[in-house]
Parts: structure tokens; sequence; C-alpha cells
């Protein structure tokens, strides 16, 4: 993909801000995408892909919101950005390339439109109201963990900025208590915190939450 978008445009910057998203999942990825994506700056091209129904029938989209472009299959995956957004404009994107596979739209079509667009060109597009995509009533936040990092902390879809610090948060009927940072509890102890995305996250000082909480992609939380 990323060979994909410089044939498109050469001097594009290419980062790759997370190739480990959930694999196949695109409801939680799309929670997790808008908290990686929240801070980049306007002018940002994001070629977004968790695609399961490659080949199929969902639409192809390209998403202004606040300033920063997206690109993405129209199965929920873009529908936070689109919710969280307050300038936005939705659209199915029409352009095709000459080559087109069956099963690789994210090199195929996705990262040549990233390509594209991050030069100053355009492509064929119609609008769609944004109401219509996939997982528009989809909710705000969601109480599972969405994604688990190299270091074994678990990242969820609860917005840290409406968590309150005093309450605890249940994982397998545990209660785990608020600190501000890892150092703040003794090694070895499991807390939660509001993390850099502005996500709630499950930590363990200097160990893994994954493996001392029983904790993967999808696993339940909640506020006790």
């Amino acid at each position: 993909m990323e060979a994909a978008v410089l044939a498109e445009s050469f001097q594009s910057r290419v980062v790759n801000l997370i190739s480990d998203a959930p694999c196949g999942d695109f409801r939680r990825s799309a929670y997790l995408l808008a908290a990686l994506t929240n801070g980049l700056p306007s002018g940002c091209v994001v070629a977004a892909v968790v695609d399961p129904g490659v080949g199929g029938l969902r639409d192809p989209l390209i998403v202004e919101a606040d300033g920063r472009t997206f690109i993405g299959p129209d199965n929920g995956l873009l529908s936070r950005v689109v919710a969280q957004a307050r300038d936005v404009q939705v659209a199915r994107i029409d352009w095709r390339p000459e080559r087109l596979s069956s099963s690789f739209h994210g090199r195929d079509l996705f990262a040549p439109v990233a390509g594209i667009l991050s030069r100053g060109q355009g492509v064929d597009r119609s609008p769609l109201h944004k109401g219509g995509i996939e997982g528009a009533d989809w909710p705000v936040e969601i109480g599972e963990v969405v994604y688990v990092d190299h270091f074994g902390n678990a990242m969820t879809g609860m917005s840290a900025a409406s968590a309150d610090s005093t309450r605890l948060l249940l994982v397998n009927d545990q209660p785990i208590a608020y600190a501000e940072t890892f150092s703040a509890v003794p090694k070895g102890q499991s807390f939660w915190y509001p993390n850099s995305c502005g996500l709630v996250e499950v930590a363990v000082n200097q160990g893994r939450a994954a493996d001392v909480l029983g904790l993967e992609v999808g696993h339940p939380v909640a506020w006790a």
C-alpha cells in the first residue's frame, strides 16, 4: 500500500500509524481509528483498510473531516471519524484504476486514491449523506477492548474525556482503580488511565495487563 501511494505521489511522506488493527474487525477498529487520527494536522490524507468485504457490494468512501481526508470502505470503519467531526463531507469514490483485483483494494484502490489526493488532484466521486453510511447508528463509545499493544496494555473503546477518576473499572468482575501514571502504583498492580489517544486503557505497572487480567480484543469492560 505504501508503494502504491508513492507510485502516485513520490514526494509524499508516508507514516504507518498502525499495521496490526484487529484483524477483520472493522467495528472495533473504527473506534481505534478515530482515536489514533484525532491529533493529526489539517491536510493529512489517511488510507484506512480493515475490509473483510473486499470485492463485495460495499462502497469505497472519501470522508473530508475537519480538514483531514480519509479513504476506506463503507463498512463502518470510517463512521466514528464522521461522527466526531464538526465539519464533514462524505462521498462515494467513483474512480477506478486500470487494474483492480478482487482481493486487495487497499493496494489497488484506496492507496492510489490517497496518493492522487495528496498531490492535490481529485478523483471522481458522488456525494453521500453522512447518516446513510454503515455504522452511523453505532454508539459514541463501547465498553470493550479494541486493541492490545506490544506491551500487553488493553485499549478500550471508552472515552477518557467522560471518565470519572473516582470510579472503578470492572474487568472480569475485578475492580480496577484509576492511576495517572504507571509509577503511581506498585510493580505488578493493575490500573486504568486516560491514554494518549483519549481512550480508557487498562495496564499493569511493569507487567502485561492482557496476561494478568486475561484480556483480548472484544473483551467487555464496564464501570462499577
